[in-house]
């Protein structure tokens, strides 16, 4: 090694909080950017020349072109991610509610066989059937039709 060698203890603690503090100045500006270039494409409003007008003046002068972007259409750019995370959180909550539906109707009809069974109503082969029927999902979900009605037994 020819020239003198910096350890880390030769350089100074104010020029660390400097360099720390221009990597995180960075790091958000290219979150910002990002963030602009896909509320771009996000926006329906925005015709095919806008957007790509919007990209072009954005990419060639980024500084001036992201700052005229969060002047001119910043409210805009918040609405849009509020609408697009209230579709989503409905969205969810639709699965969610579709999915609890479909697999409620097995555990009630399992929860009915099984009182029927105490009762006594039906055997436990006859539990047994029914309740492969039910949980393979071949069987209809009318309880009278899923359980065979024994003769002699009472209902």
């Amino acid at each position: 090694m020819s020239g003198p060698m910096n350890l880390a203890y030769d350089f100074p603690l104010l020029s660390a909080f400097w360099t720390v503090m221009w990597i995180f100045l960075w790091i958000l500006w290219f979150v910002l950017l990002f963030r602009i270039i896909l509320d771009i494409f996000r926006d329906d409003t925005l015709s095919g020349w806008g957007k790509a007008g919007w990209l072009v003046f954005v990419c060639l002068l980024p500084f001036l072109g992201v700052f005229v972007y969060v002047i001119a259409r910043g409210k805009d750019m918040g609405r849009r991610e509020v609408a697009q995370a209230r579709e989503q959180q409905a969205a969810f909550d639709r699965y969610v509610r579709e999915t609890a539906q479909g697999g409620g109707g097995s555990v009630d009809e399992l929860a009915r066989l099984s009182e029927i069974r105490a009762r006594g109503d039906i055997t436990d082969e006859e539990f047994r059937r029914a309740k492969e029927l039910v949980l393979s999902g071949s069987g209809p979900s009318d309880q009278s039709s899923t359980v065979p009605h024994t003769p002699g037994r009472g209902r």
